[in-house]
């Protein structure tokens, strides 16, 4: 996984409670990465029907309606994203040793599954729960 997935939620949740128009610059600002990352993730959102943009000097980027009903699924969906991946694999299939010749296949397996048990969690978390956990916990710390 790349940090694309952080921005992008990031970025949404800003959008929804904003609920207006906010310029690369701005998100950028509150991410705390350039605006050029920003654009090139919300583009990809925007591209799934995430978002919505507009031009010109009162332009960026806009949530969707019923932001808050966006899973952080459709967000992975969206950007491609693998959980648990791995590039490199042990052993080589052409060896005659099992455990050597067989490792990389099962941890494909196994990634493959862990990966599933990441998507159908997020399935369940949208964009208006992680706003809410955000303002709960700053509602708790004013408390003490």
């Amino acid at each position: 996984m790349n940090s694309d997935f952080c921005v992008a939620v990031h970025g949404l949740v800003y959008l929804k409670h904003k609920n207006d128009m906010v310029p690369s610059e701005e998100l950028a600002k509150n991410i705390c990465t350039n605006p050029a990352r920003v654009r090139k993730v919300m583009a990809r959102l925007k591209k799934a029907g995430l978002v919505q943009t507009k031009e010109g000097k009162v332009g960026g980027y806009s949530s969707v309606e019923k932001a808050g009903d966006i899973t952080l699924y459709r967000i992975t969906e969206a950007l491609s994203i693998r959980f648990v991946d791995a590039s490199w694999r042990s052993g080589d299939s052409d060896m005659s040793c099992l455990i050597a010749s067989g490792m990389a296949e099962v941890m494909n397996g196994i990634y493959l599954e862990l990966n599933g048990l990441c998507l159908d969690n997020l399935k369940q978390i949208t964009v208006g729960e992680v706003e809410k956990q955000l303002f709960s916990r700053k509602r708790k710390g004013e408390a003490k």
